[in-house]
């Protein structure tokens, strides 16, 4: 038996393509999803309609209130153990969680599968080349604080279960470029599951822009992104702005005052929603991981990505010294887009 662990809807995707495209799973039955439901109510609305589509698969989904209170963690590794240790593979959504790397810790010398998680796994992959502890990209610094020193345990040992070694094979499945240490075997993601299930869309004129969490992150300037996306749309005919699920309602409601675009909070990951369409002949966005994932969801349908590049000014003074260089690189290493210059 498979067991996949998951935190949001584009990693519940990303399992069903991976039990889609892998031997490993040959038929639903083998495969168990549980959901880590987060607190936001956008990522737990998107989690509940992706919960239903695995489960019209015909795959067991177990929805898990894992941060329903101070007792919540310590009550789902109580319950969750009975499965873990029946599992064969498990398969994993985010590394970089604290939650993901507390149930790693109970797993022994089972296999194990990281799914694409976007630009994560990027980074992912480069700090297990250089053996570096895992740390998001975009946090500023090195310093360790109280928590994540009380963690720092569970953080060593996670790492050592996704280490390969003589008795446990890793696996990262992936849209993104990535080049691995010996001992991990990459598999690609080329979205067949989507792209089988759903479409081909019906495509409208003009185009659609692709929200990010950049600014909700602490990486870019508010005032700066608005500007941007004004800009964009302006200059490229765009009608709608495709909300990342962690954007701000704040936010949003500012952007849709300044800029004129109808802001849409999309119920299913955005590789679904453009292959179900409607959807704009041509799809803005900055640096992020649907410039890798969308051109896979869209191939034959004739729809153009287009990526605007993130201007070095457009940066808040506290961001990551590694932002720039790794949003770049997100850029750089995408296929089959349009290379947009930052707006001036």
């Amino acid at each position: 038996m498979n067991l996949a662990f998951v935190e949001s809807p584009v990693q519940l995707l990303n399992v069903l393509e991976w039990a889609h495209a892998t031997p490993a799973v040959p038929g639903p039955g083998d495969l168990t999803v549980v959901v880590l439901s987060p607190t936001d109510p956008m990522s737990r609305g998107q989690l509940r309609r992706m919960a239903e589509l695995a489960r019209d698969a015909g795959f067991a989904v177990r929805w898990q209130e894992a941060r329903g209170g101070m007792g919540a963690p310590l009550r789902t590794v109580r319950e969750l153990g009975p499965v873990l240790r029946r599992a064969e593979r498990i398969v994993i959504g985010d590394p970089f969680s604290r939650y993901v790397q507390l149930l790693l810790t109970l797993v022994g010398r089972k296999d194990v599968t990281v799914v694409d998680d976007g630009t994560a796994t990027m980074e992912f992959v480069a700090q297990v080349s250089r053996r570096e502890q895992l740390v998001r990209w975009h946090r500023r610094g090195s310093r360790r604080g109280p928590r994540e020193l009380v963690l720092a345990p569970v953080t060593f040992l996670a790492r050592r279960r996704l280490a390969p070694s003589r008795t446990r094979s890793v696996e990262v499945f992936t849209s993104m470029p990535v080049e691995p240490p010996p001992g991990i075997t990459v598999t690609r993601n080329d979205f067949a599951w989507t792209r089988a299930r759903f479409g081909p869309p019906t495509i409208t004129r003009g185009a659609d822009m692709v929200g990010t969490s950049l600014v909700e992150t602490g990486v870019v300037d508010l005032g700066q992104y608005l500007e941007a996306v004004s800009a964009l749309a302006r200059t490229h005919g765009a009608t709608r702005y495709f909300a990342h699920r962690r954007e701000s309602a704040d936010k949003l409601h500012r952007l849709a005052v300044e800029t004129g675009l109808e802001v849409v909070r999309p119920e299913l990951p955005l590789e679904l929603i453009a292959r179900r369409g409607p959807i704009g002949a041509t799809v803005l966005s900055f640096p992020s991981t649907v410039v890798h994932t969308l051109p896979l969801a869209l191939v034959g349908t004739g729809i153009k990505v287009a990526v605007c590049d993130i201007a070095p000014e457009w940066l808040r003074e506290n961001a990551s010294p590694r932002a720039q260089g790794f949003l770049a690189g997100v850029t750089g290493t995408a296929r089959d887009v349009q290379r947009l210059p930052a707006p001036a």
